[in-house]
């Protein structure tokens, strides 16, 4: 019987399973190595994380990424010097050869309630056994794709997320929909790449990051904008320091908190290779689309209320990630539907644990219980941390839950808090332009 199974090899999974490792519990951890950075970020990339923002969590702290860079003759520097994407992804698979060596490339395809715990079935055909699950599964299944892009087929259509190699987009005509970090990289990648691109936002102005400075900062500075792992700021430095105080906030300000701190931005670094380069089309949202003589075709609205279509050869819909634990297939429905959850994402204990016995999550699907910390390689070492206290425990089974009804799981908008009153929550998704 094994104690504890690990699904995903991410800055998460991997951090979790290192501090397993060390404390000797018996674990398996199956995924594919740093898949969402190796396999669905455009190459050419660069983390909005400073560099000591970006290590991800062994107990002992023994690969930083700072000494993974220093061995190996890497420029770094704890700010002000942004860490490529092939760098972390480097990093991520030297963290696992010496952290981690268990990790098997490997994806599990069902999760199943067993009399024991859980029963997990590979891709391989074999079966796992496990009383406690942890799901470390980052964004990949989170994709959000605005339904104003519904009509589009997927061959004019796709979602940031599944890009890595933009050498295909050579030579055509793409719209980039989405004003945050990710559309803003795709962007500048794209026209870098030869692609004929434009961007589209609703937001009439573009964000980005100041750009840090790692000179001496005055008392008053450090006061008023203490650094952390988030970036400057006292509200990002409480996320960072406080997640377990985050966790006890009113439902309300905590879904706010998620959804709007450190909203839509590009880093500091891209801004110049943007502007004057890539043809922006601010203060217009998509209404609709539809294909026309084989190329898509977009019909937008400007924030005065005029209208324009515009062709493209493909749409690229960087509109983010919407956490819900239904997009979760490989999860058994009778597991779902006893996850209590609010906005579709789950509530969790102090220790990452669902309502589900034994079922933890870990990463972004923890964003709306422990705060924005969840949405950034920074949050592993507070999540390995304290899912250690769970997971050094003995488990308590799951199967108990297979008995009770249906009826019984508070997937609902509707949910009771700890002062015994309630409140209603209503269902957040971005706009089509974020």
């Amino acid at each position: 019987m094994l104690d504890t199974l690990i699904v995903g090899a991410g800055p998460y999974g991997l951090s979790v399973a290192a501090h397993l490792r060390k404390h000797g519990t018996s674990f398996r951890i199956v995924g594919r190595l740093m898949d969402s950075w190796l396999s669905h970020m455009p190459k050419g990339m660069m983390l909005k994380s400073d560099g000591f923002a970006s290590s991800l969590s062994d107990p002992s702290q023994e690969l930083t990424l700072r000494q993974y860079c220093a061995d190996r003759g890497i420029a770094y520097a704890d700010t002000g010097l942004p860490v490529t994407l092939d760098t972390f992804s480097s990093y991520g698979a030297a963290f696992a050869e010496r952290m981690v060596p268990e990790l098997e490339d490997k994806i599990v395809t069902a999760i199943e309630f067993a009399p024991s715990g859980f029963l997990a079935t590979l891709n391989t055909g074999e079966k796992v056994t496990a009383a406690r699950v942890v799901l470390a599964v980052g964004i990949t299944h989170y994709g959000y794709v605005p339904k104003e892009l519904s009509n589009l087929p997927a061959e004019l259509l796709s979602h940031s997320f599944a890009h890595s190699d933009l050498e295909a987009f050579r030579g055509r005509n793409v719209v980039v929909v989405g004003g945050g970090s990710s559309a803003i990289d795709l962007a500048v990648l794209l026209h870098e790449a030869g692609a004929a691109v434009q961007l589209v936002a609703r937001n009439k102005e573009l964000k980005f990051h100041n750009k840090p400075n790692p000179g001496k900062r005055s008392f008053w500075q450090r006061i008023r904008s203490p650094q952390s792992g988030l970036g400057p700021g006292l509200k990002s430095r409480f996320c960072c320091d406080a997640p377990r105080v985050f966790r006890h906030l009113p439902i309300r300000f905590r879904l706010r908190a998620v959804r709007t701190h450190l909203g839509p931005s590009g880093g500091w670094f891209i801004k110049d290779r943007l502007m004057n380069h890539v043809p922006l089309l601010l203060g217009w949202s998509v209404e609709s689309a539809d294909v026309r003589d084989g190329r898509a075709c977009l019909r937008l609205r400007g924030s005065e209320g005029s209208i324009q279509e515009i062709p493209a050869d493909h749409v690229i819909a960087a509109t983010g990630f919407k956490v819900d634990v239904e997009r979760l297939q490989f999860l058994d429905q009778k597991i779902r539907s006893k996850i209590d959850t609010v906005e579709s994402t789950p509530i969790l204990s102090s220790t990452f644990e669902s309502s589900v016995p034994g079922l933890f999550f870990v990463g972004v699907s923890a964003a709306n219980s422990f705060g924005p910390l969840m949405r950034f390689a920074f949050g592993a070492d507070f999540a390995a941390r304290n899912i250690m206290r769970a997971l050094a425990s003995p488990a308590i089974s799951a199967s108990t839950l297979s008995t009770i009804p249906e009826s019984a799981g508070t997937t609902t908008q509707k949910l009771s808090v700890r002062s015994g009153t309630s409140c209603e929550v209503s269902a957040s998704t971005q706009g089509p332009n974020s």
